[in-house]
């Protein structure tokens, strides 16, 4: 048999030619990339998706929510998965998997089917995340070695915030359906690269006979409700709801046995002892605050030039692309200096450098468009990647064998978990900021009366050359000046937003201390 083809039985992952090794890395980080970068690539094509399938407005944050919740819970299954299958199998099903579901997604009749399709995508991709971190830190030693947070941590960071920009661009030129299709390709070819070249370890099948199903019921259950509570208790003002209280109490009790069967279980479906390293904990922590402020500002920008300046989905897309040059740059800076400044050092500065790019946007007003956006994604996207790559080596580094593979998916995990929090958390805040601001303009304008009612009246003036109705024209002024109300309190009420991010980022800081170097 060819080196190409040689089996792990007769040679290890480790001992591969560095050429082999970085083919099959860049097969599985791609892989990756796929399916990080559609958690956020319907983000500035939301509207036009809505449009196509006839759907509420309530309805549409599930397209991104399906996904988060179905992927949360394969990340950390993914350990269990890789021993029973091998990494070859499971990826090589994961990507095939992924292609399947993306052609569905693009095929969605109703938002029932595309939430359906979006959550098997989110949980067949899910499997490919983590597998390449475990992969790459027991394939790579020495200096090759720590090239793989960089790399990894670029991916990470990049494939979302990419997302966004990717969808605005196919859905202006094409249709929203295609930031589906585009997908089957390069499915295609991760499933196949995978199945010739991934040999890095080997199956054990009898393991799929000793599932432990009720941690893993109890692991989807908690997650699952979870997400719920956080995506729909902006809505139904939290826990006044009885559908919301019934899902918290299912989180928690689930939850509860997810930890029981953890220690207890012959075979858990996931371990948790890589948190009995600190450092490995604080590194988890980190990830959680960074995926908070990366999915949250994601997905605050593009809602902001969506409401507030009404921008399309390529001017959505090109706004935030500017986020990944600045990735690219940093993550460069990041791989160089890795082993040769402390990783407490470069991540607090990566934490203030965030905080930093966050505190910029404070002062946001409704004429803010992509020339005033620039610099403050310049900064975030020029220091998030000082606060990813000393955290994934400082996480992964300690562990070996089929604990790396715990460890990573525990990893991730806190990463997505942050995101999907990040995003019901920014979304409650806006909707509560908003009316909290718009209840102050009201107060104002009642102490104010005569200057309201007089602009009121100048711009029924100005309306009145357009038509003969002086009644339609003082209703139509009503109408703008509401609007303008309403425009006021949301744009505020993001500055708040990024304000208290800005804040959590800085408070971060707190934690840095207690790792190791």
């Amino acid at each position: 048999m060819s080196a190409t083809l040689t089996p792990a039985a007769t040679l290890s992952p480790a001992d591969y030619p560095t050429s082999r090794k970085f083919l099959i890395f860049s097969i599985m980080a791609f892989g990756m990339f796929l399916a990080l970068i559609d958690i956020q690539i319907v983000a500035a094509s939301l509207n036009d998706v809505q449009a196509g399938l006839s759907a509420g407005p309530d309805e549409i944050s599930w397209v991104q929510t399906s996904y988060l919740i179905a992927e949360l819970v394969m990340i950390p299954f993914s350990a269990f998965l890789t021993q029973a299958l091998s990494t070859r199998w499971l990826f090589s099903a994961s990507a095939a998997l992924f292609t399947l579901s993306s052609i569905g997604c693009g095929l969605s009749w109703n938002i029932e089917s595309m939430i359906f399709f979006r959550a098997l995508q989110g949980f067949t991709g899910g499997a490919m995340v983590p597998t390449v971190f475990a992969t790459g830190f027991a394939m790579f030693q020495g200096k090759q070695q720590a090239l793989i947070p960089a790399i990894l941590g670029m991916v990470s960071v990049l494939a979302p915030t990419l997302g966004p920009t990717v969808g605005g661009v196919v859905t202006q030129l094409l249709d929203w359906r295609w930031i589906f299709f585009i997908n089957i390709l390069p499915g295609i070819l991760v499933a196949t690269g995978a199945v010739l070249f991934i040999h890095v370890d080997k199956a054990d099948f009898s393991m799929l006979r000793r599932i432990d199903w009720v941690h893993l019921l109890s692991m989807a259950i908690a997650l699952g409700c979870l997400e719920y509570v956080l995506e729909e208790g902006p809505r139904k003002n939290w826990f006044s709801d009885p559908q919301i209280q019934i899902s918290a109490w299912f989180s928690l009790v689930a939850f509860v046995l997810f930890l029981e069967r953890s220690f207890y279980s012959k075979n858990p479906i996931v371990r948790l002892t890589p948190f009995r390293d600190p450092t490995f904990t604080f590194a988890c922590l980190f990830n959680l605050v960074v995926g908070f402020g990366l999915y949250a500002s994601t997905y605050l920008t593009p809602v902001f030039l969506g409401r507030i300046r009404d921008f399309n989905s390529l001017e959505i897309g090109t706004t935030v692309f500017v986020v990944g040059v600045g990735q690219f740059f940093s993550t460069l800076i990041a791989a160089r200096l890795i082993n040769r400044v402390d990783r407490r050092l470069l991540i607090a500065v990566g934490l203030s450098g965030f905080a930093l790019s966050l505190w910029l946007t404070t002062t946001v007003t409704t004429f803010w468009g992509s020339e005033q956006f620039f610099w403050p994604q310049v900064v975030r996207g020029l220091f998030i990647m000082l606060c990813i790559v000393p955290s994934v080596n400082m996480a992964l580094t300690a562990f070996q064998g089929p604990e790396l593979r715990y460890a990573s998916g525990l990893f991730n995990l806190m990463r997505n978990l942050g995101g999907a929090i990040g995003i019901a958390t920014v979304n409650t805040w806006l909707q509560d900021w908003t009316r909290v601001h718009a209840a102050r303009f009201g107060e104002s304008l009642g102490q104010y009366g005569d200057t309201a009612q007089e602009v009121i009246g100048s711009l029924a003036q100005r309306i009145g050359h357009l038509t003969p109705d002086t009644a339609q024209a003082l209703l139509m002024a009503k109408g703008l000046f509401g609007a303008q109300v309403a425009a006021q309190s949301l744009t505020l009420a993001f500055n708040d937003i990024f304000q208290v991010m800005a804040w959590m980022f800085l408070a971060a800081l707190i934690m840095v201390p207690f790792c190791r170097k």
